[in-house]
């Protein structure tokens, strides 16, 4: 049985969100449990043989700033909800709520795996091919070292491993061009790193990698600084909203319009499932002695459950014990002392 802590006062929504996707999340997932965390009265309502209340006194707003999050509100949800992977009582935490907050709380409360010296927010993205390319980091660390783009490529390899069944996942790194000429020192030190690692078996490095790349399925994972995930995040959400919001336009311009619109519907609610972000909802923080997702605050009851199927996954299939046996077979490029490689 594996048990997700739910942070179910966090997000734009709350309990009306994330209770509706716990419930539908039960109903899909008969071997699941979980521990609903919030104020008991916002939780009363609901009742279910695998879900267990567990109370907090406070919440993180979602402007809340990180010390405040960290420091005064030590009986928040999304607190309470981490705390209980770190005690044992769950496997895995979800949380809707403020990133920056998250980020923190977990780093404070579960700390960094061994050879890891930054986590990362790793997310999914959908491409051309049907299906999607894991991205990381997007957003957690807007300066990174290449040691630590090379250390978020063994996180993220082990992720891609788990959670989509690939045994050696092809890595590239985001740059502005596919030669090795290309970047700056940062990105030209850390495709050296990465082929490196590549050589001695850890990695299965593919090589730089463009921004079309991202939607192409050029790779089944592309490694970049949090502030050009980030951005690149956010430009892709924003362009296909724009791209659904000219296709309705154009379509509803008359009623000849209307009329091509009822038999173009196929193609339309096809390409709209293809690129729905509620499907791709989910991101794992990475290098964590636990295992934590974040969902969009603004997900509805479809992108938070994705986002709790996501967490479930990742622990149905020992994501930890993935990571720590990547990062013991690559701990000479880390730099930290071999650890034993778990059976």
């Amino acid at each position: 049985m594996i048990t997700v802590a739910v942070d179910c006062m966090g997000g734009d929504h709350g309990p009306r969100v994330t209770l509706a996707a716990c419930r539908q999340f039960l109903s899909n997932h008969p071997d699941a449990s979980l521990l609903l965390v919030g104020l008991p009265e916002a939780l009363s309502g609901f009742v279910h043989p695998r879900a267990k209340v567990v109370a907090a006194s406070e919440v993180v707003a979602m402007d809340d700033p990180i010390e405040v999050a960290l420091r005064r509100k030590k009986d928040s949800s999304m607190r309470v909800a981490i705390e209980q992977v770190k005690d044992g009582a769950a496997q895995a935490a979800v949380s809707a709520g403020n990133t920056g907050a998250l980020m923190a709380i977990a780093r404070y409360v579960l700390k960094t795996m061994d050879g890891i010296e930054r986590p990362a927010i790793a997310g999914r993205m959908p491409n051309f091919k049907g299906g999607g390319s894991t991205m990381l980091d997007l957003g957690a660390n807007v300066d990174c070292t290449p040691e630590h783009l090379l250390q978020f490529a063994v996180l993220g390899s082990a992720l891609v491993s788990v959670l989509y069944d690939i045994e050696s996942p092809t890595v590239g790194l985001l740059n502005i061009g596919e030669e090795a000429i290309k970047g700056n020192e940062i990105i030209k030190k850390a495709a050296e790193l990465l082929r490196t690692a590549a050589n001695s078996g850890d990695l299965n490095f593919y090589g730089n990698v463009e921004g079309t790349d991202i939607y192409q399925g050029t790779v089944d994972l592309i490694v970049c600084d949090g502030f050009v995930g980030n951005v690149a995040l956010k430009a892709s959400e924003g362009l296909a909203h724009k791209i659904g919001e000219i296709l309705k336009q154009s379509f509803m311009r008359n009623i000849y319009t209307r009329i091509a619109a009822i038999f173009a519907y196929p193609v339309l609610s096809d390409f709209k499932d293809r690129v729905d972000h509620r499907r791709y909802n989910g991101a794992a923080l990475l290098g964590l002695n636990g295992i934590v997702f974040k969902s969009h605050g603004s997900a509805d009851e479809l992108a938070f459950e994705t986002a709790l199927t996501r967490a479930y996954d990742a622990a149905h299939h020992n994501l930890l014990e993935r990571v720590r046996d990547r990062i013991a077979h690559a701990a000479p490029l880390l730099g930290v002392p071999a650890a034993p490689v778990s059976d």
